[in-house]
């Protein structure tokens, strides 16, 4: 593995962390609550812009195929459907 991919993965793998922690905080605080003027979703909302850029390079590098990318989201949306209670209708 060369240095530029275990960059990347790096980064990817930090960006995924702090995903997790905005989700933790706000599990524990709530949405909306306010720390330095941006409220827990608008974190949420960054880390996850970050996060999906780092899956934009994952991609555009060669080291994860975009097609088998959507093909794995597709399934999983379908399994969702079938096994959880999230509505994945579009008219909500």
């Amino acid at each position: 593995m060369d240095k530029e991919v275990k960059e990347i993965l790096c980064i990817t793998q930090e960006e995924c962390a702090e995903v997790t922690q905005a989700i933790s905080k706000i599990f524990r605080f709530g949405v909306d609550t306010s720390w330095n003027g941006r409220t827990n979703q608008q974190r949420l909302e960054e880390e996850l812009g970050d996060l999906k850029a780092m899956m934009y390079i994952l991609e555009m590098s060669g080291i994860v195929s975009e097609e088998n990318v959507i093909k794995a989201a597709e399934a999983k949306m379908e399994k969702l459907a079938k096994w959880s209670n999230i509505n994945l209708s579009e008219d909500k």
